[in-house]
């Protein structure tokens, strides 16, 4: 197995990457890897599978009209 090390990790990054480690009960080494093999791990989308679950979500969505002036009313609303 490879070992890398790691050096200049920025003091926000390191700290984002301890919470995480510790929000999934692993040490930040762990961390790290799970984080890595995520990034390198390719899938594969099924394009019929992702099909139908735009089209599931067009009909949740198909009774809700958003139009420029609805969206300008919900901005404003409750600003002074």
């Amino acid at each position: 197995m490879a070992t890398i090390t790691l050096k200049n990790i920025p003091d926000p990054t390191y700290k984002i990457l301890k919470r995480l480690a510790a929000e999934h009960r692993r040490s930040i080494n762990s961390e790290v890897i799970v984080l890595i093999e995520k990034a390198t791990r390719s899938t594969k989308i099924d394009p019929t599978q992702h099909l139908l679950t735009a089209r599931k979500l067009r009909e949740k969505t198909q009774d809700y009209i958003l139009t420029d002036s609805t969206l300008i009313e919900l901005k404003n609303e409750g600003r002074p």
